[in-house]
């Protein structure tokens, strides 16, 4: 299958439908004009940007691995590996997001759920207990992700969605700045405080904070655009028509889950996309090694968690720059593609200067600034499996949860036993490499697709007919972004 949409049920825009929303937006813009619609358009992005909400840090199990973390639980072995790896179990959620319309309640719950296993983890006494709860933990947590993926790309056209997708993780990102921050003043201050170990107080502070934002967000999150709370009628309907403008199809909201997984599991592209993706996430498995590889630099456990925050804080910034570029360029593979080299580059550096304090930690930034190839990649698996509604969140649901088998192995890729880690640092290598081919086959297939959509218009134009693509597959005009 080479399209997103391929039965009558999911044709392009008809004329009619075509006429009806010209009509609305000259109605909707006809005090003003342009510039009227451009007023509205800032005002609607403006609030959607406002209810864009960062999402929590998931790596307090690494801080609390250097304050007794694995003695305390009798963790030996491959353990602590499968303690972080059980993490990573995901659930098709997005299709319960979608049937059920509302991912500012479903979303919500997931979290607060995931706080309070967090808070639980801190109550674990032992190996079995610890991945009982880390494995209902990854259930809950894994919702949230591909479910916010989802509702931006519902709301951002291509041109918008990359900085946006950038914006949600940044979350992450800076979590992994700060939350060692937060980890070494809690571990630093509250060993044995009421006769509790200090990583303990991580999980319970840590969980009651996630539990909190999870209450707030209830009141912060939108949902669709069609029946999102806190927008004006004009604003969902000028929603609703930047997404038809964008692919040239109005969103089909009433397609059935089976027909949407059928369209969505039979595109071969789905599943280079998948493949793609879950050799870079086993490249950046250092992410949850990071305050372990900041110990490697021979300062205390309290000075190895601050060391965390700077890299992480220039990872953030280096992703938000690089999305918006991609953004404006609308070009996703050299900036995917140039991050990942960056952190080729650290993880060599990593590999041969391990005695120098400063290349050793200009490596670690290196490594970071791979993320934003991460988000990036995101924005582009979205823009490619567009339509209709149901298949798009099948899809990003899909391609976030294959990947996490990536997250999975990574666990196993930094054995203490493999201290200083090079065999774990030619793993990042070898696995970024087979990312960049990936990501290659994928930009010479949608070269390849764009030929036939530019082929298939022109024989349109002169009124000939074009065999190979139907028009009902792709509205006129559209194209991959490459």
């Amino acid at each position: 299958m080479s399209a997103p949409a391929s039965t009558p049920e999911l044709a392009k825009v008809s004329s009619k439908e075509q006429e009806v929303f010209a009509e609305h937006d000259e109605r909707t813009l006809e005090t003003g004009g342009t510039a009227d619609r451009k007023r509205l358009e800032r005002k609607l992005l403006w609030k959607l940007d406002a209810h864009i909400l960062n999402y929590i840090d998931r790596q307090n199990a690494s801080a609390a691995r250097l304050k007794g973390f694995e003695k305390d639980l009798g963790l030996h072995g491959t353990q602590y590996a499968t303690v972080l790896s059980i993490l990573y179990v995901e659930i098709p959620s997005n299709i319960i997001v979608q049937k059920t319309g509302r991912p500012s309640l479903w979303l919500p719950a997931c979290m607060l759920t995931w706080g309070a296993l967090s808070v639980a983890t801190g109550a674990a006494k032992n190996y079995g207990q610890v991945i009982a709860i880390r494995f209902l933990l990854g259930i809950a947590e894994s919702a949230f992700f591909p479910g916010a993926l989802m509702t931006l790309a519902s709301w951002y056209p291509k041109r918008e969605l990359g900085q946006r997708i950038t914006l949600l993780y940044c979350g992450s990102l800076i979590s992994n700045a700060f939350g060692p921050l937060i980890a070494a003043g809690i571990l630093g201050r509250m060993e044995g405080a009421g006769g509790v170990r200090a990583w303990r107080w991580l999980f319970y502070i840590e969980g009651a904070i996630t539990m909190a934002v999870a209450v707030i967000s209830v009141f912060i999150l939108p949902d669709f655009p069609h029946n999102s709370r806190g927008f004006t009628a004009e604003e969902k309907e000028l929603a609703q028509l930047r997404m038809t403008e964008d692919v040239g199809v109005k969103d089909e909201t009433n397609v059935s889950t089976w027909t949407a997984l059928k369209l969505a599991l039979g595109d071969y592209r789905l599943w280079v996309f998948s493949l793609t993706l879950t050799a870079m996430v086993v490249g950046l498995s250092f992410n949850a090694y990071f305050p372990t590889l900041t110990k490697t630099l021979g300062y205390s456990s309290e000075v190895s968690l601050l060391l965390c925050a700077p890299p992480f804080v220039w990872a953030a910034i280096v992703a938000y720059f690089v999305s918006r570029d991609s953004d404006k360029r609308q070009e996703r593979y050299l900036h995917i593609v140039v991050p990942l080299v960056f952190g080729i580059v650290g993880a060599i550096i990593a590999m041969t200067c391990r005695k120098s304090f400063g290349a050793s930690y200009f490596a670690l930034f290196l490594m970071a600034s791979s993320y934003a190839g991460f988000v990036v990649f995101y924005a582009w698996t979205a823009s490619t499996f567009a339509r209709p509604a149901m298949t798009r969140s099948i899809s990003l649901a899909f391609v976030n949860a294959f990947s996490q088998l990536g997250n999975i192995s990574g666990s196993y890729v930094w054995p203490s036993k493999w201290a200083p880690y090079t065999k774990s640092y030619g793993i990042v290598i070898a696995m970024f490499a087979a990312t960049i081919i990936g990501l290659t086959i994928i930009r010479f297939d949608l070269v390849r697709l764009n030929k036939k959509l530019a082929a298939r218009d022109e024989s349109e134009a002169k009124g000939q007919e074009h065999h190979g693509l139907s028009a009902t597959d792709y509205p006129a005009g559209f194209r991959y972004t490459l």
